[in-house]
Formats: C-alpha cells, structure tokens, sequence
C-alpha cells in the first residue's frame, strides 16, 4: 500500500509550508491566503483559489500548529466591464474601485462588491472554511499600506528594471509608475501622474474627466499599487507562506514572475510557496468566466450536492489537475462514486488517498459538515423527485416502500439538493409524466410474445421490493426464452430485455425512456402499473 504522504497532495504541501515557514519565522502563526476580486459572480473555478489554501490550512492545523488563512478581497480594484444581464448604463462607473460601484439593480447591498462577495461568503460557511478576510479597499483608504506604497515609488526604477527583463525590446517604459490614484472628482482611474518630488512626495495627476490636482502621498489613500506590484507587497506585508495561483499568472512576464523578484528587490520579503492550479470546467458548459456574468457559483453548485460532495471534488484532485463538476445527468454518476468510496471508508478498504481526501471532505479541525442520515441514492431521489412532482407524501411512501425511510427529515439534505436538481436542470423533455390512461391503441398493437411478457410482468408485482422488482424486469425476458432466472446475459437476452425494457417505459410514461424501471414501478403502484399495462 502507497505511503499518504506520497499519494495525497495536501499532505505533502503541508509539510513543505511547515518547513518553509519554520526556516522564515519559528513559532510565528503559519500564514496561508487567496485573493478573489469580486467584480462579477465568483465561479467554480475560483473557488479553487479558496479551497486550496483552505484544505493546506487545515491539515496544518490538524497537526496541532497555528495557521491562518487569509482571504483578500480585491474589492479596490477598478470595475473593467459591465456583465451580460446589467444595465449597460453602469458603464459610466467603469474605473472606479469596485467598491464605489452601484450594485446591480434590486440588490440589497451597499455597492456592486458587496453584491457578488456576500453568496461566496455563505457558500464558504456552509462548506466549512474559515478564514480571515481583509477588505483591500478598507487596507488602503485607511494607509495601511502607506509605507510600502512609498517603498515602491521611490523603488519604481528598480521595478521598471524587472519588468523590463520581460519586456519584447530591451528599454525601461517612459516614466514607469507603480502608483494610480483614482480621481478626486470622478473617482475613476483614468489618471496619469504627471509630477511625482521624492523629497516631499508631491505628486500631481490629471484625469481623463479633466480634474488635476497636487497631493502629498505619504498622506495619500485614495489610488493603489499597480498588480504586479500590489501582489508582492502584500506577501511581504502579510508573511504569506502559501499561495496558489490559476495558469495565467504563471507564463513569461506574469505577476506570479515578476512579483517572485519584486518581492526580494523591493519589499525585502520572499515568495510564497505557490502551486498552479488548474482549470475547473462544467460538464455542458465551456470556460467560465465572471466577466460574461452566467457562470456557476459555488452557492449553485451548494443547490445540487451536498458540502461535502463538493468538498472531495477539490481534495481529491491535485491542483495541477483539471476537473469538471456536473450540473447534467453526470451528477447522479458522481453520487454513485461518493457512495461507493463511503462504503469503502466503512469496510476499512479506501486507498490511504481515497481515505485522505474522504476525511477531508466529510470535516474540518472545527468538527464534522452535516451529513444525510439515510443517504438514499441520489439517482433514486431524483427519479421520485421527478416522478411525484415533489409531492410528499407520495415521495415519503416511495421511499418507505423503496428504502425503509420513516420520515424525510433521514434523507435530507440529499432529498432537497436532488429535488433542486430536478427542477432547475433536468430538462423538460426528460421529466418523467406518468400516463393517466392505458394507451389502448399500442396495446391493440401487440403480439402474442409481447402481451405474455406483460401478463408474466403484472402476475409478479405481488412482491413489492426494489430487489424482487428488479429481478422481475429482467426476469420476464428470461422467463420467455426458457432460461432460469439467474442465467448469464447473452447478446440476445440483452436485445430482449431492451425491447421490453422500451414496451413498458412506452406504457406507462409515453417514450422509449425514463427512470430506472423498477423505482418507476414502486413509484406507480401495483394497481395502476397493471392497468397501463392492459391487465
């Protein structure tokens, strides 16, 4: 059997953060961060950049260390585009921080920010990850960072000097500044700085609205440092010893690049240690992205599954390694996996990986995420979602017969997350509507072979358990090829047991299709399955 610490990834960046961290500052609290801008909605794929650091963190902390887990919101960053669905009248804010932004008509937050940051905040509760988050907004206009703004222009030709090192020609950029005030009159960043004293930092600045003004910015708080400096700055203000990043930080000239030697040069602070993380995609979906507005959230995906679900979703993968998270059918196969590794985990056979990123999932160092008492499959939830329309009663006595449940409290939150399912993303072509009357003219229709399958169907649902039913849809095909019920399917057995298989989605629900045959006929019932059936 593989060691853990080879085959499970946040185990082996646990141990090298504790390493790292001791070499820089023993005994200090262990500083792990994310950054997430809320500038539109907050997908799936970012919250990569969340549960990454979130699950290192709480490994270390497992190990009985202090850790911390910082979440910047970069809610000071300037508003670049107006989302698909907006108003396009919001273009006029286009530059201003996206804290001074109006939010999105009929929202109930104070500015556009807060809007898109409040549903990843209830999502990250219910997912079980706890940070500290820090507002970039509430860090700069209160001169936080006013030392190392500082630090950074009177540093700027040393900078210019390292971006130059990525530049296609050899040549500093005229006037480089690292420093973009917003407008003290529109309080957008369309400025450019046309003066700057280092003896006294006075630095002038004209907008694109045709304000200009004189500041001193070592009083200065209303600008920021441009990202490939900001991003440095703060691992050294912070102590950041861990930090992922998506792809696109980590080509040629990048701020992941760049910032590894502005960090050293300029704010005399080191890198973290930082995995690339990959893409995360939507089964049925192409790329993501917030900019376009109709993107996956993780409060979405937290309609559908279960936290924890979605939790070994992020485990189980090394950041490296892309994945896709299903919102179609594939959801019912991903619960399959789920259940199947639960079973593993109980009968002491997971893989130590397996069982790593198990126990991830399933809690934190806080305690255990809520948990389905009878975690009924998720493909049966759905297919009685589907077929009673959500009716509870009728769900109840489904699953009573199906399962042995008492009450659906014991299925919940599978139940509710598999209903939620069926109403937003099953489509309507797909919905399972029972017939209210038999269809006679099919029935009319039939041969002698084809009714003697359904008279040996209805004789034997006097035994109303989801094994004896299964055994008896594919045991009506076997039946009439004189086979025993326990003989090994042959091609033609198969070819059989399709067309059957087809007559009765046919009678009792109008198509070729549906549920799996025998939770549709427990969620029929015997009487009115015989009369579809035309006995």
């Amino acid at each position: 059997m593989a060691d853990s610490a080879e085959t499970d990834w946040v185990s082996r960046f646990a141990d090298e953060v504790i390493s790292e961290a001791e070499r820089r500052a023993p005994g200090k609290t262990i500083v792990c961060a994310s950054g997430l801008s809320p500038s539109g909605p907050i997908h799936l794929g970012n919250l990569r950049e969340v549960m990454t650091p979130h699950l290192v963190a709480d490994e270390i902390r497992r190990r009985g260390l202090e850790c911390t887990h910082l979440l910047s919101w970069d809610d000071y960053d300037r508003f670049r585009r107006v989302p698909a669905g907006i108003d396009p009248s919001w273009a006029e804010h286009i530059g201003k921080p996206l804290t001074s932004v109006p939010a999105p008509p009929g929202s109930p937050h104070a500015n556009w920010a807060e809007h898109f940051k409040a549903p990843m905040v209830a999502a990250l509760a219910e997912l079980g990850v706890e940070f500290d988050g820090i507002s970039q907004t509430a860090q700069y206009t209160s001169g936080v960072y006013r030392e190392q703004i500082l630090t950074a222009v009177r540093e700027r030709a040393r900078i210019d000097a390292v971006l130059s090192r990525y530049r296609a020609k050899q040549v500093a950029a005229e006037g480089y500044f690292p420093y973009r005030p917003y407008c003290d009159l529109c309080e957008r960043d369309l400025t450019t700085v046309t003066a700057y004293d280092d003896e006294t930092t006075e630095l002038a600045y004209t907008c694109e609205c045709g304000f200009g003004e004189t500041v001193r910015l070592a009083e200065h708080d209303r600008g920021k440092l441009v990202w490939k400096v900001d991003w440095p700055m703060r691992w050294a203000y912070e102590g950041v010893v861990f930090e992922p990043s998506g792809v696109d930080h980590h080509s040629p000239g990048s701020a992941w690049i760049v910032g590894g030697q502005i960090v050293g040069e300029v704010f005399g602070g080191e890198q973290p240690i930082g995995p690339m993380y990959a893409f995360v995609g939507i089964t049925g979906m192409a790329k993501m992205s917030s900019s376009k507005g109709d993107v996956p959230t993780a409060a979405d995906a937290l309609e559908i599954m279960e936290a924890p679900v979605l939790r070994w979703l992020y485990a189980r993968r090394k950041p490296a390694q892309s994945f896709k998270i299903a919102f179609d059918q594939e959801i019912q196969r991903l619960y399959d996996e789920w259940d199947a590794l639960g079973r593993k985990v109980a009968a002491g056979q997971a893989q130590p990986a397996e069982l790593a990123a198990y126990n991830r999932a399933v809690a934190t160092t806080a305690g255990p995420l809520p948990a389905t008492p009878r975690p009924v499959a998720y493909r049966t939830l759905a297919s009685v979602a589907d077929i009673t329309t959500g009716h509870p009663e009728q769900t109840l006595r489904i699953l009573r017969d199906l399962d042995g449940v008492e009450t659906l409290d014991e299925t919940r939150p599978r139940l509710d997350r598999a209903q939620r399912w069926v109403d937003t993303h099953l489509a309507a072509d797909q919905r399972t509507r029972v017939r209210e009357s038999p269809d006679h003219e099919l029935l009319d229709s039939l041969g002698r072979s084809e009714r003697e399958a359904l008279r040996l169907l209805a004789d034997g649902l006097e035994n109303w358990t989801l094994e004896a039913l299964t055994a008896l849809v594919y045991g009506v095909p076997k039946l009439q090829a004189g086979l025993p019920a326990d003989a090994k399917a042959t091609p033609e057995l198969k070819t059989a047991q399709r067309a059957f298989f087809a007559l009765l989605y046919r009678l009792l629900v109008g198509r070729d299709t549906g549920p799996r045959l025998p939770t549709l006929l427990m969620a029929v019932g015997a009487d009115r399955v015989r009369k579809l059936v035309g006995e």
